[in-house]
């Protein structure tokens, strides 16, 4: 038994090892789960082909709607120049100044919005940079101030959200997307609020320094070496050839970060008619979700899914990704109906969305399939036993073990998914027999797989580290505190009100 323990430390070693050196999760994740295997002394083949496979194929079909259709969504809105209209429109609103609220405020309104994260990042930098410059900010800060807009309050926090980081517990736990809403803005301020408080200490600190936006080392160029053809001083300008570089760097990772055979896609087809109308489809976005979430779905008849072939189905384990699902299909149709006359060029949208699609859902399914290899050794058993014996009720439990897997794999859908495969059912029926709120409890474990997934070897971090152009060193101290030390607080205060005082 000690030796299965210690095969599961090792793998869990050796994945987090291989992703932080950049080897991809759907290759890291088949080799992790090997070490378990042997040190547990189970079949290899066997548990690949009828344990490990399920599980990422059981991912694969539950949530594969929403990857593509967030890929597709994101694109469009790129293609249009939607993405790009509303940044400015933002940053009009609340001035050039206050670069820092405008970043994070345009990149959050976007990831509620139903925008895939990654896709977000990208749009993002180059406005973000711009914005940087024009009010001399070190440039280290702009991976940390977007990663508070989209790896934070709005994936997990704001009840809504169409992030699967937000669908995955109403699989488990019966609950909708709107779950726990005075849990999930109280959280959402205290992480927003914080974060920029944070982000403007440190700018304050890094200014009265003497640090400016050029004084950072522009590794985007080292790396490309390029050379910018103009003075720089104190962040003041930039060679007139960086930027267009820059833009065509970022537009070339759109596609190239998940198909690098892909052909860059213009980051703007066509022009927006006015200001408002690139807002339309995320509203869409939200009034579909919230009006089947809780009118249109609870006013049908749902009988039906009884029958056998249905498996058994409950609208209460499917509405949520069900009205996501629905409210993302309105919303492209809302866009293509708005430039039904540029649809030629909009298709090439539709064909990058399904190649973007693949390489996350498949590597969050293999992190999955890892997990399920795991939970299928004996020695999980005794490590579960230690949880489920600590004593904690079940939403402190169902906190600490997302926290623990989302470190683990440095991911919040996979960590999630992970944990609640192999604890989801336990954990509803203690609920259940502690009289603990079910919608508290998908709130607070969806912001719990928030906060520590994203430490170093996170493929999200390294991910808007490189688009950003930037290095752990430089600006990891603040994507960590934005995204791991203050959600963390947070959803340990929150846990604590909610267990000690039934709040919310």
């Amino acid at each position: 038994m000690l030796l299965g323990i210690l095969g599961i430390i090792l793998s869990l070693a050796l994945l987090i090892t291989l992703a932080y050196r950049g080897m991809p999760v759907i290759i890291a994740a088949p080799i992790a789960s090997v070490v378990a295997l042997v040190f547990s002394g189970a079949p290899i083949l066997a548990s690949y082909t009828e344990i490990f496979m399920p599980a990422l194929a059981g991912f694969v079909g539950n949530y594969f709607p929403v990857f593509l259709l967030g890929a597709i969504f994101g694109l469009l809105m790129t293609a249009t120049g939607y993405a790009e209209s509303i940044a400015r429109t933002v940053t009009r609103w609340i001035g050039a100044r206050s670069a820092l609220m405008a970043t994070v405020i345009t990149s959050a309104l976007m990831t509620y919005g139903g925008i895939s994260l990654f896709v977000v990042a990208f749009v993002m930098f180059p406005l973000a940079r711009e914005l940087f410059r024009m009010a001399d900010i070190p440039k280290r800060l702009i991976p940390g101030t977007i990663a508070l807009g989209i790896f934070t309050f709005t994936m997990t926090a704001l009840p809504g959200s169409p992030q699967v980081q937000n669908i995955i517990p109403g699989q488990f736990f019966g609950t909708g997307g709107f779950a726990a809403p005075g849990i999930g803005l109280v959280g959402a301020a205290m992480i927003f609020g914080l974060g920029l408080l944070w982000l403007e200490y440190r700018r304050r600190t890094l200014m009265a320094k003497g640090e400016h936006f050029a004084d950072t080392l522009d590794a985007i160029d080292v790396a490309n070496g390029a050379q910018a053809t103009g003075p720089v001083r104190h962040g003041k300008g930039v060679g007139p050839g960086a930027a267009v570089r820059e833009e065509e760097r970022v537009n070339a990772a759109v596609d190239t970060e998940s198909n690098p055979d892909a052909q860059p896609t213009s980051a703007a087809v066509m022009t927006p008619p006015n200001a408002l109308v690139p807002f339309l489809p995320l509203l869409v976005v939200f009034i579909v979700n919230f009006g089947c979430t809780l009118v249109l779905f609870p006013a049908l008849d749902w009988s039906y899914l009884s029958e056998e072939k249905f498996g058994g189905v409950t609208l209460q384990s499917r509405a949520g990704i069900w009205a996501v699902t629905v409210a993302l299909v309105v919303a492209v149709l809302v866009i293509i109906a708005l430039n039904a006359r540029h649809f030629r060029e909009l298709r090439k949208a539709f064909a990058d969305g399904a190649k973007g699609a693949m390489l996350p859902i498949f590597s969050t399914g293999s992190e999955v399939g890892y997990g399920a290899v795991v939970a299928s050794v004996a020695a999980f058993a005794v490590i579960r036993d230690s949880v489920f014996n600590l004593g904690g009720s079940a939403l402190v439990t169902s906190v600490v073990s997302t926290s623990i897997t989302a470190a683990i794999t440095g991911s919040s859908s996979g960590g999630m998914t992970i944990a609640l495969n192999a604890f989801g059912e336990q954990l509803r029926q203690m609920a259940v027999d502690q009289g603990v709120s079910l919608e508290a409890m998908h709130r607070l474990t969806a912001m719990a797989a928030g906060g520590l997934d994203t430490l170093p070897h996170s493929g999200a971090v390294v991910t808007l580290l490189i688009v950003c152009g930037m290095t752990h060193r430089q600006s990891y101290k603040d994507i960590g505190m934005v995204t791991l030390v203050i959600p963390v607080i947070t959803v340990a205060v929150l846990t604590t009100v909610a267990s000690f005082t039934g709040a919310f």
